[in-house]
């Protein structure tokens, strides 16, 4: 091969690459964003409870559960959008749900769960977003399937429907 089209040919190869990448790209869920938590232990976490700060929300104490770990806050536009779902979940009874309060007022937390409902078994606070950065939140409302070994099987990125909940997390539940 001469110099001249390997001048020719290598450009348009590169260009060709570039192509072929940003067009499958157009094809990915960005609501789907991979975890490299799935398959893994929930990290370690103890939060106090937002009805009673002397009392704790622990992973230890979960373990044993098939649960849902919803991380959401009252600011949280998108909470909002979800949040009947959860409380139509939590009515069904099929799966229980623990909340974690991402860097919320708790006054605000309560007024929120008691105007629109509390799905929830019980609501860890986490002020500061030290535990959520250990589940590498990318932003509320998140949404993680835990099982009873307190291995992490599934997250939710964005909020949850009812759709995801009856194609993804109870084919799953159903496994567990």
């Amino acid at each position: 091969m001469s110099g001249k089209a390997l001048r020719f040919l290598l450009p348009l190869a590169i260009f060709l690459g570039i192509v072929f990448f940003l067009w499958r790209g157009l094809a990915l869920n960005p609501r789907e964003v991979p975890s490299p938590l799935i398959d893994k232990k929930v990290p370690a976490f103890s939060v106090p409870l937002l009805s009673d700060a002397s009392k704790t929300l622990s992973d230890a104490e979960l373990r044993g559960k098939v649960y849902l770990l919803n991380v959401w806050g009252s600011w949280c536009v998108s909470c909002r959008e979800e949040h009947p779902v959860l409380v139509e979940l939590a009515k069904k009874g099929t799966i229980p749900i623990y909340g974690l309060n991402w860097k919320d007022k708790q006054t605000d937390a309560i007024a929120w769960l008691a105007r629109y409902g509390d799905p929830y078994v019980a609501s860890g606070v986490d002020r500061d977003g030290r535990v959520a950065i250990d589940f590498g939140v990318y932003g509320a409302p998140e949404t993680y399937l835990i099982d009873r070994d307190g291995v992490i099987r599934f997250k939710q990125t964005g909020p949850l429907t009812w759709q995801i909940i009856e194609q993804r997390i109870m084919p799953l539940v159903a496994k567990m």
